[in-house]
């Protein structure tokens, strides 16, 4: 330590170099764990009490009224040039002369870092701090030579009054102007690779630490300029994913340009494809991670470097503020509200684009009843279900009129279950939430023994719990199709007979519906179970074997609707007369009437009525009550006959086509698996998720079956309100939530205005529809109301704002090389064709007609454009979801998860798709 007339100029040693309030939290931490044998490069500090005596006298003489000084902008600015103008010390630039060759060597470079010190009575805050933890407000200098050094300190000490950093802090409700500013100068470690790891992921909170790596310099992977690895290493297992990407761009020093500090740098050649980090690498990065973290006590955000001798070096540590994760269910934080994930990568299969509020409120009473029905099912205490109401309430948000996921209740609400642990990636992957990769064993032998025999653990209760679930499926099944039919016709219905009818048909399904979701756990649990068997007994195999085992079987209820689709098709086929006219221009309405009227045979009038009382309830986006199905508006049942006419599809046909698919893949499994033990378990394993994905599509179907009958029920409501000029049309009741308009009835209601209320909301669905596609992922701070926060998400050009961020995906798209776009592989085969790219699900069948059929999201309701395209490309979905189930029933190639698909292959541009390998190849120069 250096002192002159009072002064500490350096601090090298001693109590007030690891004490914040001197350096700041950054270098704070630097030291204690550098005191605690971490490998921290050596560090000296000038610290703020310096900043104070060289720049207090330029803030001194400023004008603290604001009329004086000017916008804030204006006053920063001014502040800041002021600042670059003064000059160090003579003291202090001694000192780091003295200094400089024990630090770094006569040649040697450093990093010269600033860190804002929190203010006198402000306690622990400070940038860095655990209530600030964020990065990038103040500047940094690297590569810095002897020479450069005081230069270097005056531009930090003036990166207090960059405009970012003054804006922060007004917005954290500090003076924007009060900053004080420590320097910290380091030996500059020459790494040749970089990595951020997070002890907990920082999109949900799981207990897995996420290491994002490069070549070259960190800067090259927080400031994205750098192609970056990512894995995901579980801390129980130490399992890892690995999205390794094609790396061309790092940041370094260049020694042909050695003043410009870190400059772009190619990647060797021979580097480009590997993994930027070994196993034992990311071994040895894990366990330091999690060694800072136990020393703090607190989820942290570390930054490293790797030399070319090996050496893992700690650079930066700070803490961080995460969602709840799956191993405790409890919040991930260090203090203060961690920010809020929202995620609808998997919800818009069912409420794609924008929903009516009371569609919302549905959705949600569904979500809420459904699962604490199925959390009582998988033995969660009642006491614990009551503590987590709340939770199960906000399982879904509504952001600017889209449905969204709030993941940190799914965690916390999964984590009741004891036996979920095993399938948490299984699941994550099903929902769309988990980034693919590669699966790599990084753990000791040691802990994976312990992990298989959890696992096993719990995938024995979930045996136990399966072997009564055929019987309580059967009852389920025979429950809904005879109490479903008390909605069939309810126009005749009073306004309390509507209202009575409503509550108790949610009594019941709240009893009820957790069988359905039940389902999903065995479902997740059988794929869990065979992607483990595959990787292990069968790793050459590709995923088009395990889609060929999963076609046929029983026929779910899904493919009931098609096929009787199909089927009045084939009949409308066999007679000319009929055939003309469902073919003809009439108008729909008065040619259905024609029809069910017995103008062509009371056997094809028989079978368009069943037809529509059977299935009416399946149609595009059925689960959105503004939409109205064949059941509200049954003449649209021809639109889908003419495109199966058209097609000349038959059931037979498509029957033919999955057992042709089924039966390759078992040849394949023959082939491949000659042990008769291994592949009578790959059978009856294959044979169990068949079963169970047929479950999944009939509940399915009864849940379309539900939303049709609430239709019925709150729209009969919505005629009886404007018959009482509540309001001004029966549809307007799609502008309220089920609260309001069973309130109006049942006195519950605050306020009696419910036309005007209609009149707001219908005016705030028209701006959102009309708004730009929110970020499939993004952040809100819980501190701000959440429309605040979408308001700056929405309004910013670059997508993001303070209080909200958009996440983005780990990689920039899907694109692996060029021209080619990689997703699931779904359902095998290999087409080319040009590429018919469909955002309105309304566009005629004959435009997609031997066609690639490009969308973001599909659902039931597009099977009659699936039928008529030659392959699928969704940007959603995953293995089970409505699109790959749907690809494989028609035995046509289909990919999904690829990324920005819809904008990245033009319409009409010539494709290839492999629906075994999860490729899209675009053939068009111009494309």
């Amino acid at each position: 330590m250096i002192q002159q007339l009072g002064t500490t100029w350096l601090l090298e040693k001693g109590p007030n170099l690891a004490d914040p309030r001197h350096v700041g939290h950054k270098f704070a931490r630097q030291v204690v764990l550098a005191r605690e044998n971490f490998p921290v490069p050596p560090l000296v500090c000038v610290p703020a009490t310096v900043f104070d005596r060289v720049v207090g006298p330029v803030l001194a003489s400023y004008p603290a009224d604001t009329e004086s000084a000017g916008h804030p902008a204006v006053r920063a600015h001014e502040l800041r040039r002021q600042v670059l103008g003064l000059k160090v010390p003579d003291e202090l630039r001694h000192a780091l002369t003295d200094r400089f060759d024990s630090l770094a060597g006569s040649d040697g470079l450093v990093a010269v870092r600033a860190c804002v010190v929190p203010q006198p009575g402000q306690g622990h805050s400070g940038e860095d701090s655990a209530q600030d933890p964020f990065a990038g407000l103040s500047d940094s200098f690297l590569y810095v030579r002897r020479e450069e050094i005081a230069d270097r300190i005056v531009a930090c000490w003036a990166s207090a009054f960059n405009s970012e950093a003054v804006a922060y802090r007004d917005l954290r409700g500090l003076d924007p102007f009060a900053a004080r500013v420590a320097v910290g100068i380091q030996r500059m470690v020459m790494g040749t690779r970089s990595f951020v790891a997070f002890t907990r992921d920082p999109r949900d909170g799981s207990d897995r630490c996420v290491i994002a790596a490069a070549h070259g310099i960190g800067e090259g992977v927080v400031q994205e300029k750098a192609d970056v690895d990512h894995f995901f290493v579980d801390s129980v297992s130490g399992e890892v994913e690995a999205q390794v990407v094609i790396k061309t761009r790092a940041v370094g020093f260049d020694p042909e340009r050695p003043t410009e500090g870190p400059v772009p740098v190619p990647v060797e050649e021979g580097l480009k494809a590997r993994p930027v980090l070994t196993d034992t690498e990311l071994q040895e990065i894990t366990a330091l991670a999690a060694d800072v973290e136990k020393h703090f006590g607190a989820p942290q955000d570390i930054e490293g470097a790797i030399t070319a001798d090996g050496a893992i070096h700690l650079l930066q540590a700070r803490p961080i503020a995460v969602a709840p994760g799956p191993a405790t269910g409890s919040p991930r934080t260090t203090d203060g509200a961690p920010a809020i994930v929202w995620d609808n990568n998997n919800v818009t299969e069912s409420f794609p684009g924008v929903s009516s509020a009371l569609t919302f409120s549905v959705a949600r009473e569904l979500y809420e009843v459904g699962f604490t029905d199925l959390y009582r099912r998988m033995g969660v205490p009642p006491a614990t279900l009551r503590h987590n109401r709340p939770l199960l309430q906000r399982m879904i948000g509504y952001l600017d009129g889209r449905i969204y996921y709030r993941l940190d209740s799914w965690y916390r609400l999964h984590g009741q279950i004891r036996c979920f642990r095993p399938l948490w990636s299984t699941w994550e992957q099903a929902l769309g939430i988990a980034e693919r990769g590669s699966a790599r064993d990084a753990g000791t032998p040691a802990r994976r023994l312990r992990s298989r025999l959890a696992g096993s653990i719990h995938v024995t209760e979930i045996l136990l719990r399966l072997a009564a679930h055929p019987r309580r499926v059967r009852r389920f099944l025979l429950w809904w199709d005879g109490y479903h039919q008390r909605f069939a016709d309810v126009s005749a219905m009073s306004a309390h007979e509507a209202v009575q009818a409503y509550r108790e048909l949610w009594t019941q399904v709240s009893r009820r519906w957790g069988v359905t979701l039940v389902n999903g756990v065995f479902l997740f649990t059988a794929t869990w179970a065979a992607n483990s068997l595959l990787r292990r007994w069968l790793p050459e195999a590709d995923r088009s074997l395990l889609n060929g085992m999963l076609v046929g079987g029983q026929e779910n209820r899904s493919a009931a609707a098609l096929h009787s689709a199909v089927a009045l098709a084939s009949a409308a086929a066999k007679d000319p007369a009929l055939r003309t006219a469902v073919m003809s221009d009439t108008d729909p309405q008065r040619l259905w009437a024609q029809l069910v009227a017995g103008s062509h045979g009371e056997e094809f009038a028989s079978a368009l009525r069943e037809h529509v009382r059977v299935h009416g309830d399946r149609g595009l986006q059925d689960l959105k009550l503004e939409t109205l199905t064949p059941r509200d508006e049954p003449w649209t049942v021809l639109n889908t006959v003419r495109a199966f006419l058209q097609s000349e599809l038959t059931v037979q046909g498509s029957r033919a086509v999955g057992q042709g698919v089924r039966e390759r893949a078992e040849q394949e499994l023959r082939a491949r698996c000659r042990n008769p033990l291994k592949r009578t378990v790959l059978t009856e394993l294959f044979g169990a998720m068949r079963i169970l994905l047929r479950v999944r599509e009939d509940t399915r179907f009864c849940r379309s079956q539900l939303f049709g009958d609430c239709r019925a029920l709150l729209l009969r409501l919505g005629e009886e309100l404007a018959s009482t000029e509540r309001l001004d049309r029966p549809r307007d009741v799609l502008n309220l939530t089920v609260d309001e308009v069973l309130g109006a009835y049942e006195g519950t209601l605050p306020g009696a205005d419910l036309r005007g209320l209609a009149a707001v909301r219908a005016a705030e669905l028209a701006r959102w529809t009309d708004r730009d596609l929110l970020p499939t992922r993004l952040e809100t701070d819980p501190d701000l109301p959440l429309a605040f926060a979408l308001r700056a998400v929405v309004g910013r050009e670059d997508g993001a704002a303070d209080g909200v961020a958009p996440q983005p995906a780990a990689a920039d798209s899907a694109a692996v090389a060029p021209g080619v776009l990689t997703g699931l592989a779904s359902s095998s085969g290999i087409v080319r064709g040009r590429a018919k790219v469909v955002l309105d699900p309304m566009t005629g069948a004959d435009e997609c007609r031997d066609r690639i059929l490009i969308a973001r999201e599909t659902d039931p309701g597009w099977l009659f454009l699936m039928m008529s395209a030659k392959a699928l490309v969704v940007e959603r979905g995953t293995l089970l979801s409505h699109t790959a189930i749907t690809g494989r029933l028609l035995g046509i190639p289909t990919v999904v998860a690829v990324r920005e698909a819809t904008d990245l292959i033009a319409d009409g541009s010539l494709v290839e798709v492999d629906g075994s390998a999860g490729t899209v190849r675009i053939l068009d120069e111009a494309s």
